[in-house]
């Protein structure tokens, strides 16, 4: 019995490197393939008439204005919303219910989530008939709410997306028993909830949040979808634009569409830096505690409330304009409600998207449980490249592998596309939890007699 429980405290090597080589296979497969795609892909957009062309196409200046909006707003109110959000409720009960109804609005996709935004604040939208309902508005106001030229819909889009993300994030963190302590130490010693977060737990949380804050940056970046609903249309976004330079047939026109993607994974870069600068300038400069306890401040108000109101709105709405038959302005609601458009709907596309979604996942679960159990975790970074940089260059480098293999437009071609972020996204929303486990079960259970891979199927992973 000494001997098990030794080996359960120390560890025991043997069996773990093949674990670790498992690890790591199964990851290289997944993302070896992409390395000589982002040659195949890339190398045209080097030459100098490349990036002449992009300097001199009259719709550059707009889009990467438009882009940068999008990209620094979103991401900037998203963090903002979520730290605020954080620091007037946890640990209490508004912090437990958003938890609860945070996974619905995480499974709703970015596409969905526009077209639900663009119903609410278009100008014949659901707010502007509310507004017309009192005012006695006949025609719909002349207000550029959504796809205006500075992308400030699409900003507003990706900061109430994304802050459900950083908040999902930010539990993982706060559910480990450190950070736990730590609030109830602060406040016992007679700090406030703002002072506790503002000298003990931000200056240790904000650095855990840097590969989900790198994420929220990129997508705010690379994001195709939702700006083609939400985002101008001449020109568009620089992602859209060079989205549709890759898809042109001109092979030009391709090489311009690449250095475009060249250009946002160089402005991730340099937002990357600046955001690691004055994250170091304020470590380095923020005043030392002096000991002034502040007075608690009363919370008036529900600050879920608006978070939590956005979402089941524009899950209402798309679920409203999916039965609505005729509908004009300024009318509150619709004349009837039918499931015509259910029964004419085209459900080929439903069903693919669902075994692709099952595939992916299904597929990638086991090789992030293996890798977070086994696999080197100071790898992670390279994991991460996926969410952290532009998904423009890595799309094109798939694109260019599949061809040079001939299996694009495959099942199997479709499915590997995916691992590339589903694999990524799963390993950043699980190590949060993975790292909150309380080892002193997985210890007894080793104490116990169980083999590593018998006591994380028994004990961890369920």
């Amino acid at each position: 019995m000494a001997q098990a429980i030794r080996r359960a405290l120390t560890g025991s090597p043997r069996g773990t490197a093949p674990a670790a080589l498992l690890a790591v296979s199964l990851v290289t497969l997944i993302f070896a393939p992409l390395l000589p795609g982002l040659y195949w892909a890339l190398m045209p957009s080097m030459q100098t008439p490349v990036w002449q062309a992009l300097w001199r196409d009259p719709q550059w200046p707009q889009a990467l204005q438009a882009t940068l909006v999008s990209a620094v707003l979103g991401p900037a109110l998203a963090c903002a919303a979520a730290a605020a959000f954080a620091t007037v409720s946890y640990p209490g009960a508004a912090w437990q219910a958003m938890q609860r109804r945070l996974p619905l609005l995480l499974a709703m996709p970015h596409a969905a989530f526009a077209v639900g935004i663009f119903f609410l604040i278009a100008p014949s939208g659901w707010l502007a008939r509310a507004i017309g309902q009192f005012l006695a508005w006949t025609d719909p106001p002349d207000w550029a709410t959504v796809q205006d030229p500075h992308a400030l819909a699409l900003a507003l889009a990706l900061a109430i997306k994304e802050s459900w993300f950083l908040l999902w994030t930010l539990s993982a963190v706060l559910g480990e028993q450190a950070v736990a302590r730590q609030m109830v130490m602060a406040r016992s010693l007679g700090y406030s909830r703002v002072q506790t977060w503002q000298r003990v737990l931000w200056p240790q949380v904000l650095p855990r949040l840097g590969w989900p804050l790198a994420a929220v940056f990129a997508y705010g970046l690379s994001v195709v979808d939702m700006a083609m609903i939400l985002g101008p249309s001449t020109p568009p976004t620089l992602a859209v634009l060079a989205w549709q330079w890759l898809t042109d047939p001109d092979e030009r026109l391709q090489a311009q569409g690449g250095a475009a993607s060249l250009v946002l994974l160089g402005l991730f870069l340099l937002g990357a830096l600046l955001a690691r600068g004055g994250w170091h300038v304020w470590q380095t400069r923020r005043a030392y505690p002096d000991g002034v306890r502040a007075s608690a401040t009363p919370r008036h108000w529900r600050w879920e409330l608006p978070l939590l109101a956005v979402g089941y709105a524009v899950l209402a709405v798309l679920l409203l304009w999916s039965v609505a038959q005729t509908w004009f302005f300024p009318a509150l609601w619709p004349t009837g409600v039918s499931l015509t458009h259910w029964q004419q709907a085209d459900w080929v596309p439903f069903w693919t998207t669902l075994w692709l979604a099952a595939a992916a996942s299904l597929l990638c679960l086991p090789v992030v449980l293996v890798w977070l159990e086994w696999g080197p975790q100071r790898w992670n970074a390279v994991l991460y490249l996926p969410l952290i940089v532009p998904a423009m260059p890595l799309v094109a480098a798939q694109y260019a592998a599949l061809l040079r293999a001939q299996i694009d437009a495959t099942p199997m071609a479709l499915v590997w596309s995916h691992l590339l972020w589903v694999l990524p996204y799963m390993v950043l929303t699980l190590v949060g939890a993975y790292r909150a486990f309380d080892a002193r079960l997985l210890t007894t259970a080793r104490a116990l007699g169980c083999s590593r891979l018998r006591a994380c199927w028994q004990v961890k992973w369920r």
